[in-house]
């Protein structure tokens, strides 16, 4: 047992002595003289001299209690449990012996024995789009690291919706054939991102690779959102007419249910949006030179659904490409935890980078098929894997 704790144990039996002759001799004293029949012997108070050689603090208004000092260290005596512990670190060291008041300890408050709450951040007003595109218009979102997205985009433009009798009977061009396009993207970074797409033979069999980079970004103070993205495609599997584009993706967001976007593209060797079928060979086409300047805007209606529009028109380049009218587009889009599903209408059949400028116009080999009546039915599905 340290040396301490047996100093403080043979106080304590002194202490008890004193409490315990203290008590009989005022029992004695209160008892009528013919039940005062035994004599107690009764210990005499502890004068100050000896309470300051033991190290003995009184502590005021407490009978069963006092502090004694031992090698610089406190130790509270309780006489009724004949528990010794060391006394708090909050009181201050006796340089003599006396009578201290035991300050009462300090009641927390509600606030703080209730948890207090993290300071939460405003959050910024900055738009997550639910898709990577508007509808064909790229939306240039920055992609999770090492996330995984896949993307199908379907479009019906060998019929128009509206156009004709009968609309109702072919479920407005549902019934026609479709033109699906399918492609992977993975986030190499949060800011690098790869991908890969193609799409059906009928538009010559596409195959487009691309690699892009987030520079900008609302959510880290920027004043929009900023990213480039270089692609290639090459047709008929990546074997023939091969073009590329480089593609600026600029986005600001009007408050948390709405943003805007702009997307110009420069396309080199380009060609024209053509109709070909599986068992022919794809033609070698002549290429020329465009540029495009894609603009759309998305707005949440509801907190997963949003109204979509886009027009691109074509601004160098479109005669040649036999693009008479600039594609539009517009509908609407459903946002569901890692997925989005937009349903909407459009004139224009591609979606990769070189051909969404063109329309239907050159796809059916006609002048007039790019008019706002030519508009038929698409919709595009994406989903994060991961």
């Amino acid at each position: 047992m340290p040396k301490a704790i047996r100093y403080a144990a043979f106080i304590v039996h002194v202490a008890a002595g004193v409490v315990a002759g203290s008590s009989a001799a005022l029992r004695a004293e209160a008892s009528p003289p013919s039940e005062a029949k035994l004599t107690i012997p009764v210990v005499g108070p502890i004068s100050p001299g000896i309470a300051a050689a033991l190290g003995v603090t009184f502590i005021e208004g407490s009978n069963s209690t006092f502090i004694i000092e031992r090698e610089g260290k406190q130790y509270l005596v309780d006489l009724a449990t004949r528990r010794i512990t060391e006394a708090r670190s909050s009181l201050a060291p006796l340089a003599t012996a006396g009578t201290v008041k035991l300050a009462e300890p300090a009641q927390p408050t509600h606030q703080e024995t209730a948890a207090a709450p993290a300071p939460q951040k405003e959050k910024p007003k900055v738009y997550e789009p639910g898709d990577d595109y508007v509808f064909s218009l790229p939306t240039g979102r920055r992609l999770d690291r090492h996330g995984f997205y896949i993307n199908f985009n379907h479009r019906f433009a060998f019929e128009p919706a509206f156009t004709g009798k009968a609309r109702g009977a072919t479920l407005m061009g549902l019934d026609s054939w479709a033109l699906p396009s399918f492609g992977f993207r993975y986030g190499v970074t949060d800011k690098l991102s790869v991908g890969i797409s193609r799409s059906p033979s009928y538009l010559c069999r596409p195959i487009e690779l691309m690699a892009g980079y987030n520079f900008a970004d609302e959510r880290e103070g920027h004043p929009l959102n900023g990213a480039f993205r270089l692609s290639v495609q090459g047709q008929d599997h990546f074997a023939t007419n091969f073009t590329y584009s480089l593609e600026g993706m600029f986005s600001r967001s009007l408050s948390r249910r709405a943003q805007l976007y702009v997307v110009p593209t420069v396309t080199l060797q380009n060609r024209r949006l053509i109709s070909h079928t599986y068992a022919n060979p794809v033609p070698e086409l002549p290429g020329f030179n465009s540029f495009s300047l894609g603009i759309g805007a998305s707005l949440d209606i509801r907190p997963t659904v949003a109204l979509v529009a886009e027009v691109i028109p074509t601004l160098a380049g479109g005669r040649e490409l036999g693009i008479h009218r600039p594609p539009c587009a517009f509908g609407i889009q459903k946002k569901l935890l890692r997925h989005a599903f937009t349903f909407g209408f459009t004139t224009s059949p591609g979606t990769t980078a070189a051909q969404r400028a063109g329309t239907r116009a050159t796809l059916i080999n006609r002048e007039f098929g790019d008019k706002p009546s030519g508009i038929f039915i698409g919709f595009d599905l994406t989903r994060q894997v991961y």
